[in-house]
């Protein structure tokens, strides 16, 4: 698409409002259903970010990144924003059933997950910056390849090479940290 939307909507224009639903709804609703527990959930939060968009529609700058690009951040803050409201409200679990789900070996298993996520975490720091980019959109935002292929302006198949590659170099850099930690050497 060579035309930008985003101007148009910020003028006003009820044709550029609808051809901007059309073109990125499926990028907000895919977003808004990894994000949101439900369906009616996501069906809201998708009317939050369009709202959004179209009251910052004027900020947008072609000369920063793509429609795209900066139509997911926004509708990543707005779900973030969701979450956290989410996890702020109150937890109705009976004391009795928390006492008897907070086993010593699950704290366990999530102190070994969230150790192993931040030595991934490194690792990634590691990789071409185009791997990089391509993990943390598929990991940190949820996007599906096609996704990140529209967000990047990169055709897919060179999406899929770099999820592919970085995917492997990163195993074997979390191989040689494994082995290094053991005394093996990298």
């Amino acid at each position: 698409m060579t035309q930008t939307i985003l101007p148009r909507v910020a003028t006003g224009d009820p044709a550029a409002v609808e051809e901007c639903l059309r073109h990125y709804g499926g990028l907000v609703w895919s977003l808004a259903r990894r994000f949101c527990a439900d369906h009616a959930e996501a069906e809201d939060a998708v009317q939050e970010i369009f709202i959004a968009i179209w009251r910052n529609a004027g900020r947008f700058d072609a000369g920063r990144g793509s429609e795209a690009t900066y139509i997911t951040m926004i509708a990543r803050r707005r779900l973030i924003d969701r979450y956290r409201r989410r996890s702020r409200d109150l937890d109705t679990t009976p004391l009795e059933d928390e006492l008897v789900d907070s086993s010593s070996s699950q704290h366990v298993e999530q102190a070994e997950i969230r150790e192993e996520a931040a030595r991934a975490r490194e690792q990634m720091q590691r990789l071409r910056p185009e791997e990089r980019r391509v993990l943390e959109l598929s990991i940190d935002h949820g996007l599906s390849q096609s996704e990140i292929a529209e967000v990047t302006e990169m055709p897919l198949g060179t999406v899929k090479t770099h999820a592919r590659r970085g995917l492997i170099r990163l195993r074997e850099l979390l191989g040689a940290d494994v082995r290094a930690a053991k005394g093996g050497g990298a």
